[in-house]
């Protein structure tokens, strides 16, 4: 970062991101609580480490990077303490991991596999080449999240399950692994708002079906080679220049590849989306996505339960 660039950051963002968070979270002293949590989550992270899985077990994918694999480390080492050796992880590396992570990685879950940017990246150009699929590529560079998509399901084939690393399993997740024992249909969580961002008759006309509401992408199933890119490609145009930008793209985006199925959407009693206060510090549902303002409860008391 250049120096303007450094001073912008430190004399204009900072603040003003340190004031939202305190708007946000009613008060400077529960945000200074937020994170000494987190700080002490990241700690006991490092710590975590799981018995060894099989090769052949089913993959259950992971968008992770340096930033996030305290997160993930967490919900890959919780779900693999409640739901046994069924399960290999599969990291997908968003870009930042480096040599010195990937070897604490594969000690901390041996017997998972790392994806990395390296090996990624052309496979990228094989799958959609750029000269076809010019949008998707540049969101690939400035959107995260459709590597969710992109990455782990582009040139692949069969069913795959892709958990978000913000969540935590509790107990035994009996619904996913039965869903792994015999993938039939789409696998989502409901979310209890319906947070797609553009309107329900745009995605409609642009699937040519009625659109699932209320799916979050929290646990996503899909099976790959029945995305269709060029439908994503066209998508990715057609949305943002009609309703605009927005990160709930990819949510958008996996709803509308589901449009004309049957979708499976985990029971919301135990797959819970936004955990309230009560259900985070006690908690009684096999798992919690942490997003919005959840995320408090998350670094406070609930990574300390899993």
């Amino acid at each position: 970062m250049s120096l303007t660039g450094k001073l912008a950051y430190h004399l204009f963002y900072k603040p003003r991101s340190w004031t939202r968070e305190v708007r946000k979270f009613g008060g400077v002293f529960n945000v200074l609580r937020i994170k000494r949590g987190r700080a002490a989550m990241k700690k006991a992270a490092a710590q975590i480490k799981r018995s060894p899985v099989p090769a052949e077990a089913f993959g259950v994918y992971f968008l992770t990077g340096k930033k996030f694999w305290p997160l993930t480390a967490f919900c890959a080492g919780s779900l693999l303490r409640h739901a046994g050796s069924g399960i290999r992880p599969v990291f997908v590396d968003d870009g930042t991991l480096d040599e010195r992570l990937m070897t604490r990685i594969y000690l901390q879950f041996p017997g998972c596999l790392v994806k990395k940017a390296s090996d990624i990246e052309p496979e990228m150009a094989r799958a959609l080449p750029p000269s076809q699929f010019p949008l998707i590529h540049e969101k690939r560079k400035t959107y995260p999240h459709i590597r969710k998509l992109t990455d782990i399901h582009a040139g692949s084939s069969g069913w795959k399950l892709v958990l978000d690393s913000d969540m935590l399993f509790f107990k035994k997740p009996a619904e996913i692994l039965h869903w792994i024992g015999d993938p039939q249909h789409p696998l989502f969580l409901r979310d209890p708002e319906n947070s797609y961002h553009y309107s329900a008759g745009l995605m409609e006309a642009l699937a040519g079906h009625p659109v699932p509401t209320h799916l979050n992408v929290g646990m996503v199933g899909l099976k790959s080679d029945a995305i269709d890119w060029i439908k994503v490609e066209r998508w990715i145009g057609a949305l943002e220049h009609a309703e605009g930008k927005s990160y709930l793209l990819e949510q958008a985006m996996s709803a509308m590849l589901a449009a004309g199925e049957t979708v499976t959407v985990a029971d919301s009693s135990e797959y819970v989306v936004m955990p309230g206060k009560e259900e985070a510090e006690r908690p009684t549902a096999t798992l919690h996505h942490y997003v919005a303002g959840s995320k408090e409860w998350y670094y406070k008391t609930s990574w300390k339960r899993s």
